[in-house]
């Protein structure tokens, strides 16, 4: 039978649009996968990758633990941290697809960055970096599958990890590398030997300046924090303990600061006892303070461009903007290759300019530290208020090495504006190349403090919870001196401010400088006392042949006499104040909260400093006291102390395994 040509027709038009059909199943299909893949790219859709690597010692191989890993994205500079495990292996995840910046820390090791890191939707980056010890250059090798995508960027040749095949070949199996900028651990700290046990017979009087600068703390908690213990000469004791306050009753009468004592049975060496010291500034409400010319000296060379520099530092200083009153003024200069005046003397109701300007800064170029001192001195001097508090608050990582830069000139040039009532606060920031031991230098010679900004919390603690006792100072100068009583004390040990010792005839001397008390400031000294009677022997000393020491048989009671001295913030005359100490050892356990605290924090630095007077000292005794005598902590200060303590023990077992 012959079909129709309609029916030809019907077939021939249905295949047609069957054909049809398909065609545009598959255009759309693809048009579908195309504007996913192009939405992806815009950020509109987000498909996350991760990144996987290990962290390893390039001199022996061992896996590098508790490295701190931070990923920055390059669009958004949003970033993300880890710590490596003790595998050194580490991950992060829920990571936008993109280009990243990598750093890597480790203590005793060279800072390494990779300044080109891409992570690919749905896809695992994997990495194995190897670091160099200090002094020392490595590159950094990327272990990954064969490339599926290679593109040249400002730093060299970066490679765009995809597969997770080769994660254990080696790096010359693989022959890849990402180029890396690398930054030297330049830190200094200088070298504090500890003090020793003097016999109360031969050397009865100790003479030495308080300190209230907190800075040691910080920079001992971020070593912690980081997966490290702090090296010695950069726990400071009396730091530690001192950036803590004490439940001191305020002063009465005219008095600067109250004086507080207290005598108990030591508690890492039992034989022996232990005296605190304790001072307590007058507390000045913050509306009858004098009037504040500020200026912000702002190191925004190019050694400050991490996050925990320059971008820390002007969210520390628009804290202390927040605070400012109208009868206050700030100006700022800032210094990299040259330095130059930012803003102009403005009063601290002008918040919004203050902010705008701070706001503006970047870092770049290299570091005209002295220039800077130079002219934010020079500023500070032409809006100087009378009988106001003018200082200059610099914030810096303290790397000066462009003009005036040694020791001897910038103390020189900061004792002689010292002299004019113009003070130095320091504000230290960062890691990598912090000059610790410089900023506590010319911190110290400007009658000012010295404070390590590690974080935001820690600038709200210096900035605004303490901003009295950090900006005013109600007491320059102040001098302690401890007479012993041989009769009851055969030797003495003084623990901590080993860089504050003064000789014996400088507490009369008025023109030798020493340390200030800010308002509402708590100062802390401890005293490690060995009893007459002890069998235990101290100084190696050769009997005298022409004079022997007269026995002192005076029956007195009194085990020791403090003697104060200190100058009104516009005098140059000290005044005295003497103290006996007399009465019965208490047990630790009874001992006051302060005491006990404060004793806590002391022999916790003496277990950082590795000391060979921590007798029976270990973190479980720290910990218990601690723990004992943390009372009303308010700000979380002594509970964090807690954790710190509970990391470094971590710490210290798996350095003593290794």
């Amino acid at each position: 039978m012959e079909i129709p040509d309609s029916i030809h027709l019907d077939i021939k038009l249905t295949k047609f649009i069957r054909t049809m059909e398909n065609k545009l199943k598959t255009r759309l299909v693809i048009g579908i996968t195309v504007l996913i893949t192009t939405l992806s790219g815009f950020n509109f859709i987000t498909i996350n990758g991760i990144l996987s690597g290990q962290v390893l010692n390039q001199k022996s191989g061992a896996n590098v633990a508790f490295a701190k890993i931070t990923l920055t994205n390059s669009s958004t500079k949003v970033s993300k941290n880890t710590v490596t495990g003790a595998d050194g292996t580490f991950t992060l995840k829920e990571l936008a697809a993109g280009k990243y910046v990598l750093e890597v820390t480790a203590s005793g090791f060279a800072k390494k960055y990779v300044k080109e890191v891409v992570i690919n939707s749905g896809k695992t980056t994997k990495i194995k970096i190897i670091l160099s010890e200090i002094g020392k250059t490595e590159e950094l090798k990327a272990i990954t599958s064969p490339t599926k995508r290679k593109t040249d960027s400002l730093f060299g040749v970066s490679e765009s990890l995809e597969s997770t095949k080769d994660y254990n070949q080696s790096p010359a199996a693989v022959g890849m590398n990402y180029e890396v900028q690398q930054e030297m651990n330049t830190e200094q700290y200088d070298y504090l030997p500890e003090n020793e046990f003097h016999e109360a017979a031969r050397t009865p009087l100790s003479t030495f300046s308080i300190d209230v600068d907190p800075a040691s703390y910080a920079n001992v908690r971020r070593f912690i924090t980081d997966g490290s213990l702090p090296p010695v000469d950069a726990v400071r004791i009396e730091e530690l303990v001192n950036y803590f306050k004490y439940d001191y009753p305020q002063p009465q009468n005219n008095d600067p600061f109250s004086i507080n004592t207290e005598i108990s049975v030591c508690p890492w060496n039992q034989s022996h006892q232990l005296i605190s010291i304790g001072l307590q500034g007058k507390i000045i409400p913050t509306t009858n303070l004098p009037p504040t010319n500020l200026v912000f000296l702002l190191d925004v060379s190019g050694s400050m461009l991490s996050n925990d520099k320059l971008p820390l530092l002007k969210k520390a200083l628009t804290l202390l903007t927040n605070q400012l009153r109208s009868q206050d003024r700030v100006a700022i200069v800032v210094y990299a290759g040259n330095a130059g005046l930012v803003l102009p003397s403005t009063p601290g109701s002008d918040k919004e300019t203050i902010l705008n300007a701070l706001e503006s800064l970047s870092a770049g170029g290299s570091t005209a530290g002295g220039a800077g001192i130079q002219l934010a001195y020079t500023t500070a001097l032409s809006n100087f208020i009378p009988n106001g508090n003018n200082r200059v608050i610099l914030a810096t990582d303290g790397d000066f090495n462009v003009g005036a830069s040694s020791d001897g000139e910038l103390v020189r040039m900061i004792e002689a504006r010292r002299d004019q009532g113009i003070y130095l606060t320091v504000l230290g920031f960062g890691t990598g190349n912090l000059k610790d031991s410089k900023m506590e230098k010319l911190a110290d010679k400007g009658n000012g403090n010295y404070a390590y900004i590690d974080n935001i919390m820690e600038a709200k603690k210096v900035l605004v919870n303490e901003m009295g006792g950090t900006l005013f100072t109600i007491a320059k100068d102040v001098k302690l001196q401890l007479e012993f009583n041989p009769e009851l004390v055969k030797a003495y040990k003084l623990i901590g401010y080993e860089n504050r010792i003064l000789q014996d005839k400088d507490f009369n001397d008025d023109k030798k400088d020493a340390g200030e008390l800010g308002s509402g400031h708590t100062v802390t000294a401890l005293y490690e006392i060995v009893p007459a009677g002890s069998n235990e022997s101290f100084d190696a000393i050769d009997e005298l042949k022409y004079q022997k020491p007269a026995a002192i048989k005076t029956n007195n009671a009194e085990l020791l006499t403090i003697k104060f001295r200190y100058k009104e913030p516009n005098s140059e005359t000290s005044k005295l104040i003497t103290r006996t100490i007399k009465g019965k050892t208490n047990p630790f356990e009874n001992a006051s909260l302060n005491h006990r605290f404060a004793a806590s924090v002391a022999a916790f630095g003496l277990l950082l400093r590795d000391s060979k007077f921590k007798a029976n000292a270990s973190y479980e005794m720290v910990l218990k006291a601690a723990k004992s005598a943390k009372g009303n902590d308010a700000e979380g200060y002594r509970a964090e102390f807690i954790r710190l303590v509970e990391t470094a023990q971590l710490l210290s077992e798996k350095s003593t395994r290794n």
